[in-house]
Parts: structure tokens; sequence; C-alpha cells
């Protein structure tokens, strides 16, 4: 499970691009709840929230992404969820300096951390792991990456500023994410606006289609998000097949907006 949670969220080769930060700011706050199919019916499992707030170094000032997914507390029994994702970027760019994924999910634990250099297209990776006896060991590793490759929370910031607005439908895009030391491809590709029913009231969306070029993502089309076709593009819907199931994360509540 501790593979997917964020790929619910982060679901464009041709028109579509990246723009400068215009939709993101500090003090924004989204919170979902995350459902599953259990025995043919999708159950509200976990709430997910994502939150920006701004972060001053003695050399500059940076927006951190921090994203938390926790299992309702009458499910901790079933399966307990206690997961943080946090990314330190460029106000401006969204470009990642710094990241974080601390990962508490039943008897499974995981730490990693990633310190971006963009100069030198590399990443010193910090991974921590339970020991089978008692405490926790470091592994650090250096992995090259491409120019553009990033985080998978700051990859969902990013889906946001895309100029979907230019797009035609069927227009597509791959991008690189580093997930578990590894680059992953994913496949954005617009297909189109459409009206739904949210929490926020009904919403005309621009519908994105997600895919990957392994096997976490299943399904033709069935990995879909939905951004409200305005300047804040918030995700308020998105469905998900994965290999142990599918289900869905629907917006419960949005504060902060920049616009």
């Amino acid at each position: 499970m501790q593979r997917y949670l964020l790929f619910m969220l982060s679901f464009v080769v041709t028109s579509i691009s990246f723009s400068q930060n215009n939709t993101i700011a500090a003090g924004e706050k989204l919170t979902f709840s995350a459902s599953y199919n259990m025995s043919g019916l999708l159950t509200e499992i976990a709430e997910v929230t994502m939150e920006t707030s701004e972060v001053k170094t003695s050399k500059t000032t940076l927006l951190k992404l921090k994203c938390k997914a926790t299992t309702y507390s009458k499910w901790d029994g079933f399966f307990k969820i206690r997961d943080l994702y946090e990314s330190y970027v460029n106000p401006n760019t969204l470009t990642p300096y710094l990241y974080k994924r601390d990962i508490n999910e039943g008897s499974y634990y995981k730490f990693m951390q990633y310190k971006f250099n963009h100069r030198t297209k590399t990443v010193e990776s910090i991974k921590r792991k339970k020991k089978k006896i008692g405490g926790t060991y470091d592994v650090n590793s250096t992995v090259q990456i491409g120019a553009d490759t990033k985080d998978i929370v700051t990859t969902i910031y990013h889906i946001r500023n895309l100029d979907i607005h230019e797009t035609n439908i069927g227009d597509s895009q791959s991008f690189k994410v580093l997930f578990d030391n590894q680059e992953e491809t994913i496949y954005v590709k617009y297909l189109g606006k459409e009206t739904i029913s949210t929490r926020l009231g009904k919403k005309e969306c621009y519908k994105l289609a997600i895919s990957m070029n392994n096997s976490i993502l299943k399904g033709n089309n069935a990995n879909v998000l939905w951004l409200t076709a305005d300047q804040n593009k918030v995700p308020v819907y998105a469905t998900f097949k994965i290999a142990v199931g599918n289900g869905a994360l629907s917006i419960k509540s949005a504060s902060g907006l920049k616009h």
C-alpha cells in the first residue's frame, strides 16, 4: 500500500507545458477522503491532507509541501496508516531541494530522504529501515537523475501549474519522478472538461488521465484526476486502479487558496 497512496493524487508529448508557479501559495490546505473498494463497495478508510507553508532559511525562503495520510481510527485495527511526505521547493518554480518520506503502515516502516543537486543532476539519498530485531539502519546512495526529475509530492503540485487551458483534447506529456531511488515515467493526457458534483459544490473540471511505464497503475483511463477549471486547479476527485484493488479520492475541504 505504501507505494500507492500518493500515486492516487498524481493522475500531459505535445503542447501541454509547465509555467512559473502561478497557482500555489503558502497557507493552502486541502483535505480529502480516501476510499477503497471493500467487497465491491467504495468505503472511506483514510484522510489525506495537503498543506503549504513558508520556510525561511539563512539564505532563502522556501515553500514547504506537506502531505499526510491517516486511516480513520475504526480502521486502525485492520490496517493502520500514518504516512508523511514533505518537499521543500523554490516558491517561484517549484524546483525541489529536499524531500522526506516517512512511512508507518502496520508493522512496515521506511524513511527516505532526497537532497537534490540540480547542477550535477544527482540526488543524495538516505533510506532508513527497521532491523529484524530492534533499531534501524541507513542505506546511503547517490542517484543520477535527469534535468527535470522531481519527487512525487512536487510532481503533484507541478501538475496543477500545467497550462491546460492552452491544450487540445488528447494532448499529453511524459515526465520523470524519483520514487524508491528509481526514475519512473508518468504520462498525463488531457481528456477534456467535465462538470462534477463535489463537497465544494458543482465544479467544471479539467479531466486528466494518468499512466506509467511500470506495473503500479493498472487499466486504460482507469486512473483519472479532476482539477477545477480555474486559476487554482484544485484536485477535487481522483480514481485509481492498482495491483491490489481500486479506489478514489474526494475533496472534503479547501482553504487558503491563492485565487
